[in-house]
């Protein structure tokens, strides 16, 4: 018996999670128990914006739809393939198709301006910026003086 480090309060998220992240044979992955995988995320957060990045190599821009609905960021991809080998008669003599899909969806704090949302794809990488509304952004430090 092996001792599981949580760090969500009640029981309910683990359970939901070890459904979604564990490969049933002792670690984690990033294989959902559909055998979907799910691309990794970093966000980071600058003075200027939140920066977005998905791990998805192998795919181009247009496998890609990004949506923004009522301050939820939602990242989708679907992706179908099939290949087939016929003989000289016009008979399958093999058929292949795979399908996959992943869907990453985000709430957006209030300090995100929307209307300046953008996205690019290179070398594997999504990458979308959230950039801050003005007012949002860290304000220089200045001395209030005292009446």
């Amino acid at each position: 018996m092996s001792l599981i480090k949580r760090n969500e309060t009640g029981w309910l998220p683990s359970v939901f999670d070890d459904m979604f992240r564990t490969d049933w044979l002792g670690g984690t992955t990033n294989v959902n128990s559909i055998g979907t995988s799910i691309p990794a995320v970093n966000i980071q957060e600058t003075e200027e914006s939140f920066n977005v990045e998905v791990a998805a190599p192998g795919m181009s821009k247009e496998d890609f739809n990004i949506e923004l609905d009522n301050d939820v960021l939602t990242i989708s991809s679907e992706d179908k393939k099939e290949k087939e080998t016929t003989d000289k008669d016009g008979r399958y003599t093999r058929k292949e198709f795979s399908y996959s899909t992943f869907k990453r969806a985000f709430s957006l704090p209030d300090s995100v301006d929307s209307t300046k949302i953008s996205a690019s794809y290179n070398n594997g990488v999504l990458e979308i910026a959230l950039p801050k509304k003005e007012e949002a952004k860290v304000q220089a430090k200045r001395l209030i003086e005292i009446s």
